[in-house]
């Protein structure tokens, strides 16, 4: 039986991963009349527990078929060795297509280990583009997508984009989110954790979730500092709850930042959280401040207002139909947003087409219509 390939490497990943999941199950006698299977490939690029076993038990995820284990290092030695140990597992044969998700460095190193053994690459959250190639995502995306024969997208801006690209518009159909498929499916689940008592939050009291990964952030203290001391002085007038990334928590250990917080009991610095507890702390907040991209999106969503960390966004449509604003990491822009914030001079954001939490029914319905 030929075999369609899932890989997921990140934690963003296996949060796209599982609608997909749950459609195949669903489509099981029509995969079986077309003789084909699919198995989950885990490249072991997060390697924390924390960020990643504990996503597959929550969301239903059946434990991963291949892990490659390929854990941490630079962007070029852990691309490498993904695309080794991808290819490695491809020469065993039985693959038919590879779907990869996101722009992570398992998305394209998993691509291009494919496409050079002649097996078709979907993309799925394809034709992204912030226009900043400093950021190694960007990069992933681009290629990512030149390799790919079926290119998935979640908004209107990904078509344009791989349309002014020159890619084939037959390869590129619009499918909408997968991410809100999760979303939509574990919400009322969500709203049944207790993390907000753990954290001693009252009913109905107001709170901003801060997130911060991104080496543009956290890497640099002459910027990650000044970013940490408003937030932390903020959190006098409005608590805050910053559950920290293993890379920002050890960027302010290095730097010894996390001495700021100790006269500000308002700012919590907790553990990476489960999905589910994530969702329950980012539906309930007041603001929440990122600089991710799914959380970007999962605001927009929810209307909860956003205040992304960055100078760019390769969703624009949470800043035009959603959401969230830009404010880059100029401490006085965020302190200005989180002002408008907490004076309600926000708005609430629009429905966004397609994101209707059957995403990854679309995506099975191409996997099995003859697309590859």
């Amino acid at each position: 039986m030929n075999v369609i390939d899932l890989v997921a490497g990140a934690r963003p990943n296996f949060m796209k991963l599982a609608p997909v999941v749950r459609a195949l199950r669903a489509n099981s006698r029509a995969l079986a009349e077309r003789k084909l299977s699919w198995r989950i490939v885990h490249t072991g690029q997060h390697y924390d527990r924390g960020m990643n076993d504990v996503f597959f038990s929550e969301l239903g995820i059946p434990e991963p078929d291949v892990n490659l284990n390929v854990g941490s290092g630079s962007h070029g030695a852990q691309t490498a060795r993904i695309l080794e140990r991808y290819e490695s597992h491809l020469l065993e044969g039985r693959s038919v297509a590879t779907v990869v998700f996101g722009d992570v460095n398992s998305t394209v190193a998993c691509a291009l280990a494919a496409v050079k053994l002649g097996i078709p690459v979907v993309h799925v959250e394809a034709g992204l583009r912030s226009f900043d190639r400093s950021m190694p995502e960007e990069i992933n995306r681009i290629v990512t997508d030149a390799l790919s024969s079926v290119l998935l997208v979640s908004e209107p801006s990904g078509v344009e984009n791989l349309k002014r690209e020159g890619v084939d518009r037959k390869k590129i159909q619009l499918v909408g989110n997968v991410m809100m498929d999760t979303l939509a499916h574990e919400l009322p689940r969500a709203r049944g954790s207790d993390i907000l008592s753990r954290l001693d939050i009252k009913p109905g009291e107001a709170y901003a979730l801060v997130t911060l990964h991104r080496p543009a952030n956290v890497d640099d203290p002459a910027v990650l500092k000044p970013l940490l001391e408003c937030l932390a002085d903020f959190s006098k007038r409005l608590p805050m709850i910053f559950p920290m990334h293993p890379r920002t928590r050890k960027a302010m250990d290095n730097h010894g930042l996390q001495r700021l917080f100790e006269a500000c009991p308002r700012f919590r610095c907790i553990s990476p959280l489960p999905y589910r507890e994530n969702l329950c702390l980012m539906n309930g907040a007041k603001v929440v401040l990122t600089d991710s991209g799914g959380m970007q999106e999962e605001t927009t969503f929810l209307k909860v207002p956003c205040l992304t960390l960055r100078n760019n966004t390769e969703r624009p449509i949470t800043v035009e139909m959603g959401t969230s604003r830009l404010v880059g990491n100029d401490p006085e822009k965020v302190c200005l947003g989180l002002e408008d914030v907490i004076r309600d001079r926000w708005s609430e954001g629009k429905d966004i087409p397609l994101w209707d939490g059957r995403t990854g029914d679309r995506i099975v319905e191409i996997l099995l219509s003859g697309a590859i």
